[in-house]
């Protein structure tokens, strides 16, 4: 691993400069940052470092080491891509021009470790399962869509792609355990694939943990690409009976409902959220399953504190198209009863298209576009929790610095503790 910098604290300034190589931790090769934090548990650790303009290698030894003590930055890890072509990839329905990072297919078994990123082992050698076992890099998050191989290597066009169900057998037998989804499209891997697949994956139950039913996603850029087509109404209110179903034998058999439909399912087909107590230990929620009913509850139990806020203020909240309606149902009514002037907005999804409707895929122009409709009746509006990236970035590389010059009126981040939030702007 490269050396980034050296804090000046470092036992090792002076000593260790930019642009030398970690390349041994008491003998064992560094190959990234995993490795790194790894090898440093031990109590007492023997550096290697390689200088690659004298060619020589430097050796220091470190008695209780600290990693944050240590002072050492490294360069990142280069992320491991895939090699498939998922007939339903997401990545591969976007136009050109978006930000570079949008179209890496990331299939990389330790950002699935550190991160819970899903990945397919498509490209996860023995080597790297070894390693997976030996170092403990559990649990590990599980793109599955169908244990039929052939079926599987038709949905990711991957025709070299191993049996995955020995993948996981071998692994979970061995200590690691698993979050599994499975991205379900419709005439292709639903009715019976679905059940085998299902059935399979609750076989190695307690190595998986959980297991996600989740909607196909797709946007108006499929020129090209595989014909495929959203759930039906009638579809969706099926697959949420088969899953209630599922739960109930699970929860007898295992002690835990183990599957669970996205939120999607829910919010598009009318049928009501589960109970926040079926949600269990809230396993898959960053994969949208328990996220609304979890927003919900979260409001429901902090809107007392809303009783206090200026009635005169008149706040906007921007979201999805499918969260709206449950939005509207819970945050507007109560702060109708509270005299309080609140209204959700829900905002077309003009880029991707009309399919798209989770708040997460909106880009900037699009949140923009809405906002300036309606900043003309309010004092504030407040964006959606999940549309910005770490560095303030819309999909479409809006800034939020350049979002809020766009507006005469003040912009609040959302989060997913909706109460609070709308506490702040309601008061400012």
């Amino acid at each position: 691993m490269r050396v980034i910098a050296v804090d000046p604290d470092s036992p090792l300034f002076g000593h260790v400069r930019k642009g030398y190589h970690l390349t041994a931790i008491n003998g064992q090769p560094v190959r990234d940052s995993l490795d790194f934090q790894y090898l440093m548990a031990d109590e007492q650790v023997d550096l290697c470092f390689h200088n690659p303009e004298s060619n020589r290698d430097l050796s220091f030894r470190i008695n209780d080491p600290m990693i944050a003590e240590l002072g050492l930055t490294l360069d990142d890890d280069e992320v491991r891509t895939c090699k498939c072509n998922c007939v339903f990839c997401f990545v591969r329905q976007q136009p050109k021009g978006m930000r570079r990072a949008l179209y890496v297919k990331d299939e990389d078994y330790r950002l699935s470790f550190t991160h819970g990123n899903f990945i397919t082992l498509s490209n996860t050698s023995d080597e790297d399962i070894e390693r997976i076992i030996e170092q403990r890099l559990s649990p590990m998050y599980v793109s599955v869509h169908a244990t039929d191989d052939t079926l599987r290597r038709c949905m990711l066009r991957n025709e070299k792609l191993p049996p995955i169900m020995p993948q996981l057998e071998y692994m979970g037998q061995r200590g690691i355990q698993f979050h599994t989804q499975i991205v379900v499209c419709p005439s292709l891997n639903d009715g019976a694939h679905l059940e085998k697949t299902v059935s399979d994956l609750a076989g190695l139950y307690p190595a998986v943990e959980s297991i996600a039913i989740v909607p196909v996603g797709l946007t108006r850029y499929r020129e090209k690409l595989p014909k495929l087509r959203s759930h039906t109404p009638g579809e969706l209110a099926d697959t949420i009976d088969y899953v209630h179903a599922l739960q109930k034998r699970f929860l007898a058999e295992f002690g835990t409902r183990l599957v669970w439909a996205a939120d999607e399912f829910y919010l598009e087909s009318g049928r009501p959220l589960p109970r926040l107590a079926s949600y269990e230990e809230m396993a898959q929620f960053e994969n949208g399953v328990g996220m609304m009913r979890q927003a919900i509850v979260d409001f429901n139990r902090r809107r007392a504190g809303l009783a206090k806020a200026a009635p005169d203020r008149r706040i906007a909240m921007l979201t999805g198209c499918l969260a709206a309606p449950e939005l509207r149902r819970h945050v507007v009514e109560f702060a109708q009863s509270a005299g309080l002037q609140v209204e959700v907005i829900a905002v077309s999804n003009r880029f991707w298209g009309d399919s798209v409707t989770v708040s997460g895929l909106l880009t900037g122009a699009d949140l923009l576009e809405a906002a300036r409709r309606v900043e003309h009746r309010c004092d504030g509006l407040i964006l959606p929790p999940n549309c910005l990236n770490d560095d303030d970035l819309f999909l479409d590389d809006m800034s939020l610095a350049e979002f809020r010059a766009g507006l005469q009126i003040p912009v609040w981040m959302g989060t997913y503790q909706v109460a609070d939030v709308l506490k702040e702007a309601l008061a400012a």
